[in-house]
């Protein structure tokens, strides 16, 4: 079996654990992206199996139909927008899904709230022009954090924002509302409350067709001039040009990101890289070495039991029939 594992920018894959269980197959480890359909086929038409990192590549009806000799895609994490289903089912080719952690883009989010409220990053980039305190932050002590989405990744930032002594809002759907209070936080009675009434708003709900561009310019320019959006979970829940927009009025006037409409980002003028105000990291929520074993480990897994003949965790069950 010829393996292709897609989209590994730091080379990070061959080095994990978890590698030795597909290390005796022919395996083949792509570092970049490819821009073009044709410039990845290129490097994997022989290839019966693809693994996924999250969302990195598409996958659609065009690619399928130029990979013939595809068997299974492994996908790490679970299976988004990103991946045409009934397009896979159509060419024949089984999907398997892996598990996710909430730990780390947790932790990420935690990290850029605490940045862009004390604005370290600003006064890092000015201690290495030779200037010495010229920005002040505040605490996130006393602060109201507003958090859209109360699965696990909201109900971790909620803890963490207890634990440093600020105050906690929860919207989103309304078993999300009812979950908060029960848990002993408080849900606000509007999406306009909600949005006026937080220091820092931070996004954590799932993409689909209902959700994309559920954010809206209106909400944004809600918020408070010196107010924090902060969004580790899907650049497309804003709408589009909605936050560009918002920033650009000061309505808030600050953001932290790590997900973005169009990646990898390569644009060194980017509007967001370019804003003083706006931290940006690489897309790094599940990036980190606990994670990668743990996802890695299931779609090696899956890959194993597939090539075995005993597939497990497959989406569409009607292609092995």
């Amino acid at each position: 079996m010829k393996i292709a594992i897609l989209d590994d920018y730091q080379n990070a894959v061959s080095q994990l654990k978890c590698f030795d269980l597909i290390k005796d197959y022919d395996v083949k480890v792509l570092n970049k992206s490819y821009t073009t359909v044709k410039d990845l086929v290129s490097e994997i038409k022989d290839v019966q199996i693809l693994v996924l990192i999250r969302e990195r590549t598409k996958i659609d009806d065009e690619l399928l139909s130029l990979l013939p000799n595809l068997k299974l895609i492994s996908q790490t994490g679970k299976i988004s927008n990103h991946l045409d289903l009934a397009a896979c089912t159509k060419h024949r080719v089984a999907v398997s899904e892996g598990i996710g952690s909430p730990i780390a883009p947790a932790e990420l989010t935690w990290m850029l709230i605490m940045n862009a409220t004390r604005k370290v990053p600003q006064a890092i980039e000015a201690m290495k022009k030779g200037e010495w305190q010229t920005n002040i932050g505040s605490t996130i002590h006393g602060k109201m954090i507003g958090i859209w989405g109360y699965g696990k990744i909201g109900q971790m930032i909620a803890q963490y924002a207890k634990a440093f002594g600020a105050k906690v809002q929860i919207w989103g759907s309304e078993n999300s509302r009812q979950k908060a209070i029960e848990d002993g936080f408080h849900s606000t009675n509007s999406k306009e409350e909600f949005f006026s009434t937080s220091d820092v708003i931070t996004l954590h709900i799932r993409l689909n067709e209902q959700t994309k561009g559920i954010v809206k310019f209106e909400d944004l320019k809600l918020m408070q001039h010196d107010a924090i959006i902060v969004n580790t979970s899907r650049a497309e829940l804003i709408e589009e040009n909605a936050l560009s927009k918002a920033l650009s009025q000061k309505k808030p006037t600050y953001a932290a990101l790590d997900v973005y409409d169009s990646e990898p980002i390569y644009d060194k003028n980017n509007e967001f890289l370019t804003n003083p105000n706006v931290i940006c990291t690489p897309h790094l929520g599940y990036v980190e070495e606990n994670s990668y074993e743990l996802y890695f480990s299931k779609a090696f897994e899956n890959i194993v039991n597939f090539i075995e003949g005993n597939p497990i965790n497959i989406a569409n069950l009607e292609v092995l029939d």
